[in-house]
């Protein structure tokens, strides 16, 4: 099932026909790696004037392609936890992020800046992408702290979620209680997989 879902995930990103559950190609006698992560964190916090809602999940998957400096994440919507209560949960899955047609959010493109994967230290970079959710994609970028030691990948950013930038409407009733801009944090570490 793993193997199947970053092969779906990850194709259309990869040149050369690179897949996660195919061999990786040999560039001038070096193997160039695919670094994967499978069980990432992200963290949802909606702070209105009302209410603060905070939500997280431990089930973010992606995957960096170091020969083309390509990426892409995906998380399950429903696996998000916490919240309040459980109704505000239902309501986050069934009213506002509509799981069963969009079950998923993505954030897909390419890394502006060349970083030695190879080589351990600290960098900022720049993803430039396409950011799915609730069915709806837009441009980003979004800065990431890059941490490389002994052949693994941190990965940490946060960034803002403008709900309207998605087709989320929020009920006038709870305008109050639910904030228009959603802060975003993720950390995931990320290593080669055979």
């Amino acid at each position: 099932m793993t193997a199947l879902f970053c092969t779906l995930l990850l194709l259309p990103f990869f040149k050369n026909g690179l897949a996660p559950d195919k061999p990786e190609p040999v560039f001038s006698g070096l193997k160039i790696p695919v670094y994967r992560c499978e069980k990432g964190k992200i963290m949802l916090r909606s702070e209105a004037p009302l209410e603060v809602i905070e939500a997280r999940s431990t089930r973010l998957r992606g995957a960096i392609d170091v020969a083309n400096n390509t990426f892409a994440w995906s998380v399950e919507v429903n696996s998000f936890e916490g919240f309040n209560n459980p109704l505000q949960r239902e309501h986050f899955n069934e009213n506002y992020m509509e799981t069963k047609n969009y079950p998923k959010a993505t954030f897909t493109g390419k890394i502006i800046e060349q970083v030695d994967f190879g080589q351990d230290g600290n960098q900022t970079v720049r993803a430039k992408g396409k950011l799915t959710i609730h069915g709806v994609a837009q441009e980003r970028i979004i800065k990431s702290q890059v941490a490389v030691k002994n052949g693994k990948i941190t990965v940490k950013s946060a960034f803002t979620v403008l709900l309207s930038d998605h087709s989320i409407s929020i009920p006038k009733i709870v305008y109050q209680k639910i904030s228009e801009e959603v802060a975003v944090s993720m950390e995931a570490e990320l290593e080669i997989r055979n």
